[in-house]
């Protein structure tokens, strides 16, 4: 059985894919993200959030995740642009990481699991910004899709993947 990529056409060139004849339907996904902070910078969470100089890191993660998810077929060039009905980013710190979880519903043809990875990613990446200058060994790891619904093929990560 040969498999071919959605997004390549029979020539081998990008090719976006036609939701045309798809069927409208709730769409959901949620995807994850973990930012390794270290003992140092965790020790300055206070009232639930770090303060920089740049301001509250969580708080502007938090905003730029669900922005970036807004502007998800933008970024990547064979995304469909959505207008998305939800998006959540919630921030929660542990031990020496936080773990970033966000989620992302539309009722349309093709799914926002891109939408709901991008905003866990940004709010990453935000996160990283907004320390940098308290230390460079901050590092981004486990950027996965959670579980997807309401398209052809469900998915729902084991709790140990």
């Amino acid at each position: 059985m040969k498999t071919r990529l959605s997004h390549v056409d029979a020539k081998g060139n990008p090719s976006m894919v036609s939701v045309g004849e798809k069927s409208i339907t709730k769409r959901v996904a949620r995807a994850q993200a973990t930012v390794h902070l270290g003992k140092e910078i965790m020790s300055m969470i206070s009232h639930e959030d770090i303060m920089t100089k740049k301001g509250p890191v969580f708080q502007t993660a938090i905003l730029a995740g669900v922005m970036a998810a807004k502007q998800t077929s933008t970024l990547i060039p064979l995304c469909h642009p959505l207008g998305l009905e939800d998006c959540q980013v919630n921030i929660t710190p542990l031990k020496e990481t936080v773990v970033i979880d966000s989620s992302a519903e539309v009722h349309g043809k093709t799914g926002v699991e891109m939408e709901a990875l991008t905003a866990a990613t940004i709010a990453a990446l935000t996160i990283y910004d907004m320390c940098k200058a308290l230390s460079f060994d901050i590092r981004i790891t486990e950027v996965k899709l959670m579980e997807k619904s309401g398209g052809k093929r469900e998915f729902k990560r084991k709790s140990h993947d």
